[in-house]
C-alpha cells in the first residue's frame, strides 16, 4: 500500500514542487494538503495519513504546536519537520513536540523520499549525531518541561538499558554500540525496543531528547 503523505506549507509553489516529487513514485500518494496547522488539523480528523510533511513557520498555529497536537492524538502520523536553517530552534523545538525527525527545504528529492520512507517505516530520519549538535546548541537555551516525572521514568531501566540509552544519546549506531558494549548487533536492537518501549517513546530520536532533558546526557555529548 502507498504511503499516504500530507503536505503542509504556506508556501504554494513548495507545496506544488514537493508533490510533484512525491506523484512519481509507485509507493507514496499526497491524500491531503493544508496551509497553515490550523487547516492541517482539520483536514487530519477526515483524512488517514501515514506522514506529515510539516513547514514550522506558517501563519495561525506554525508547525511545532501542530506537531505537538497532532502526536498527542492516540495513533497519530509520523511528523518530519521542514526548515530552512541546519541548526534551527524550531527544528528542536520541533523534535520536543513528537516529530520524528527534520529535513532542509532544499533538500535533494531523493534524500527526501529517502526519509518519508525511513520515517514511515519507524526509523528517525535526522541521524542521532546531527540531533545532538542541535541538542548541544539549544538544550541550555530551553528549560526542560517536568523534570521530575522524566527521572523517574528512567529507573524503569536497568543498569544496561540505561548504558545503552547513553551511547544512543551520544548518536552512536546499533552497530557501534554493539563494539563497544561487546555485544551482538540484534542484543544491542532489542535493548533499543526495550527502551522505547519502557519510556513510551516513538524512536532514537526522541531517546536523544529526553537523555538531554534528564541530565543523562548533558550538553557537549557526554553522559
Amino acid at each position: 500500500m502507498a504511503i499516504r503523505v500530507m503536505l503542509v506549507d504556506d508556501q504554494v509553489l513548495l507545496r506544488t514542487g514537493f508533490r510533484m516529487v512525491l506523484a512519481a513514485q509507485p509507493d507514496m500518494e499526497v491524500v491531503a494538503e493544508a496551509g497553515d496547522g490550523v487547516e492541517a488539523l482539520q483536514v487530519l480528523r477526515s483524512t488517514a495519513v501515514d506522514v506529515v510533511l510539516m513547514d514550522v513557520r506558517m501563519p495561525k498555529l506554525d508547525g511545532v504546536e501542530t506537531t505537538r497536537r497532532i502526536c498527542a492524538e492516540a495513533e497519530p502520523p509520523k511528523v518530519l519537520i521542514l526548515t530552512t536553517f541546519d541548526l534551527d530552534e524550531y527544528a528542536f523545538s520541533g523534535l520536543k513536540a513528537g516529530a520524528s525527525g527534520f529535513m532542509l527545504k532544499d533538500v535533494p528529492p531523493g534524500e527526501l523520499l529517502a526519509a518519508i520512507r525511513s520515517v514511515h517505516s519507524g526509523d528517525a530520519v535526522v541521524a542521532p549525531s546531527t540531533t545532538r549538535r542541535l541538542l548541544d546548541r539549544f538544550a541550555p537555551m530551553l528549560p526542560s518541561a517536568g523534570k521530575e516525572p522524566q527521572h523517574k521514568e528512567l529507573e524503569r531501566l536497568t543498569d544496561r538499558e540505561r548504558e545503552v540509552m547513553v551511547l544512543v544519546a551520544q548518536g552512536l549506531s546499533n552497530g557501534e554500540i554493539a563494539a563497544r558494549l561487546v555485544l551482538s548487533e540484534a542484543t544491542v536492537k532489542t535493548h533499543v525496543g526495550r527502551i522505547l518501549t519502557k519510556l513510551g517513546l516513538r524512536d532514537r530520536v526522541q531517546v536523544v531528547v529526553l537523555a538531554y532533558e534528564t541530565g543523562l546526557v548533558r550538553a557537549g555529548g557526554h553522559g
